[in-house]
């Protein structure tokens, strides 16, 4: 059984992912939020691009309530990671604006239809398409907070700022030198371990 409440802390973790994903991109110019910064190329706004293509999909096609806007990089014959950055003419407001239209769509999914409402996700190996709200949304949470994770990490690496969302960082309250001195700590350790 799934308790009543499900629904609503479902909806309320993914919405705590969206807000920190956006968070990661406060402050930083154009090219920081689009550079990639390990070898796959993950960016910030790449992320926030994909995860609209995400929503998109699984709250909306999936249980036949498409998405009004045509969102080419997530077509079936799309080159391969063309979801994962925004092009010269996508701007940061216009990726933003997408997720924000995206996500009140998929809210509007998530608040219209019982979390046993069943849907299919073609993509999905066969055998596997056939699919509950319930299932999918525990899916798109796991994906979404997956994918926080990477821009907390890409966001480190841009400007060393850290944490887990706007007010609650869930860091402890080290300076400079003691996050120097654990740094090294974490090193040696790993240096030395046989």
């Amino acid at each position: 059984m799934v308790p009543d409440d499900a629904k609503q802390t479902l909806q309320r973790y993914l919405q705590v992912a969206r807000d920190t994903l956006l968070w990661k991109l406060d402050g930083l110019s154009e090219y920081d939020v689009r550079r990639p910064l390990v070898p796959t190329g993950t960016n910030l706004l790449g992320l926030v691009k994909h995860l609209a293509g995400v929503e998109a999909g699984y709250l909306g096609l999936v249980f036949d309530r498409p998405f009004p806007q045509e969102l080419p990089w997530m077509a079936m014959d799309a080159p391969p990671n063309a979801d994962l950055w925004a092009t010269v003419e996508e701007s940061r407001d216009d990726v933003l604006g997408l997720y924000r239209r995206v996500w009140a769509h998929a809210d509007a999914t998530i608040a219209d239809l019982p979390l046993d409402t069943t849907g299919r996700v073609p993509w999905w190996a066969p055998g596997g398409e056939e699919v509950t709200l319930h299932r999918i949304l525990v899916h798109v949470v796991t994906e979404t907070h997956r994918h926080a994770g990477h821009a907390d990490l890409v966001r480190e690496l841009i400007d060393g700022a850290a944490g887990l969302r706007a007010g609650a960082e869930n860091l402890p309250d080290g300076d400079d030198a003691w996050w120097d001195r654990h740094r090294r700590q974490v090193e040696d350790a790993a240096r030395t371990f046989r």
